[in-house]
């Protein structure tokens, strides 16, 4: 079925207020982003709902892209016809002749903005269903929840006709609660929460560290593979490289074994802050999970906390690994991150870490490092690129010609 419009609903939105124009525009801008290899796509938004003209852009395709925008609670594809009695009669049986199976009910649900047409809400009530009566005699009619809601809608530039409403990503709109700095690892959890970041209206941007020639460059491109599953959900993503070799080898040579983890993660914080800082992010995301590895005890969250006073949000903390994998697999990350491909997590992860660090042995074991200096060359090293929902298309196409 061709379609000519998408019906685009609000979710949180309608309880914005004063700010609700502000978050209506910025879905719109998310819309336009997702959508931009459909430059024929007009997007026309007010308050009440969003409607997508397709001029001709296939529906099948959009629809997909569009489940994926946080800020939108659902939509309905749309057929636009000549606004005349008889066309609409003949366009409803041929939509039903098409959907209908023999078993399910069905209701139409008409309105009209334009109160110029011949025929009331009511009137187009009875008429249309009359036409579906007179091809399908044995149907059955339920005033609630029925099985094939077909809803017309009379407005000035034509009748609009649709049976279907989707689910979306419900949420906020990303962009519109700020900006927040992502730890991205090659995990399986950092995705994840930068996932549910995205989905409370945070615009993130990837700070992944690399520590060649002990990462590789298939670790760089899982992380980037990772960030461009994301990308959908907004339509760019700004994926920042920080060099991490020298750090960790400092660390290694000057920090007693069991101290690696606390300094190094340490060290990741200040870099992320100072790139938060630069880059005008307000908050620092992790994807840390209580008590899932020894640095992620409250212990060790308190040691390396000290370092910033930036906002730390944790979307993942109090769910349980399977939670997280269920999540993983939903927005189609989990195959990725369990690519074992080691992380500048992992090659100089101690065989025995701290659980409960001892501070005035951390800050003993700092005072070693010329940690300013440090920062201060990582940050020169830096590489920003933008990710966006090409790479997903691209990524999928190398491993389509691999097989």
């Amino acid at each position: 079925m061709k379609y000519s419009e998408i019906m685009v609903r609000y979710g949180e939105l309608s309880t914005k207020g004063k700010n609700r124009k502000t978050f209506i525009m910025q879905l719109a801008q998310n819309v336009r982003q997702a959508l931009k290899e459909f430059p024929e796509i007009k997007i026309h938004a007010d308050r009440d709902r969003m409607h997508l003209l397709l001029n001709g852009a296939d529906g099948q395709l959009v629809i997909p892209k569009l489940a994926k925008i946080f800020g939108i609670q659902n939509f309905s594809p749309s057929i636009r016809v000549e606004k005349d009695v008889q066309v609409l009669k003949d366009s409803v049986q041929a939509i039903m002749k098409e959907i209908y199976t023999g078993e399910q009910t069905f209701k139409i649900i008409a309105k009209r903005s334009d109160h110029d047409f011949e025929l009331t809400s009511n009137e187009l009530n009875q008429t249309l269903g009359n036409a579906v009566f007179d091809i399908f005699p044995e149907i059955n009619v339920q005033m609630k929840k029925p099985d094939i809601p077909l809803r017309v809608e009379i407005r000035r530039d034509g009748a609009y006709l649709s049976y279907e409403t989707i689910k979306g990503a419900g949420g906020l709109p990303v962009g519109t609660s700020g900006k927040g700095m992502l730890m991205l690892s090659g995990g399986i959890d950092s995705p994840v929460a930068g996932y549910y970041a995205m989905k409370r209206g945070v615009e993130i941007e990837a700070v992944h560290f690399a520590s060649p020639p002990y990462t590789s460059e298939q670790a760089l491109q899982k992380a980037k593979d990772l960030t461009a599953k994301l990308a959908p959900y907004v339509g760019t993503i700004q994926f920042i490289e920080v060099p991490f070799t020298e750090i960790q080898e400092e660390i290694k040579k000057s920090v007693p074994q069991g101290y690696w983890m606390t300094i190094t993660r340490r060290m990741m914080l200040r870099l992320t802050d100072e790139i938060r800082r630069i880059r005008h992010g307000l908050v620092i995301l992790n994807g840390e999970s209580l008590g899932q590895v020894a640095s992620q005890t409250l212990q060790s969250m308190v040691a390396i906390n000290e370092v910033t006073n930036t906002p730390i949000i944790r979307p993942v903390a109090t769910m349980d690994k399977l939670e997280i994998i269920e999540v993983a697999e939903k927005i189609d990350t989990f195959e990725l991150s369990i690519q074992p491909f080691e992380d500048c997590c992992t090659i100089f992860a101690p065989p025995q870490p701290k659980t409960r660090p001892n501070l005035d042995k951390v800050h003993q074991y700092e005072e070693r490092l010329a940690i300013d200096e440090m920062i201060e060359r990582a940050l020169a090293g830096l590489k920003i690129e933008a990710i966006g929902v090409d790479a997903v298309q691209e990524q999928e196409e190398e491993f389509a010609d691999l097989l």
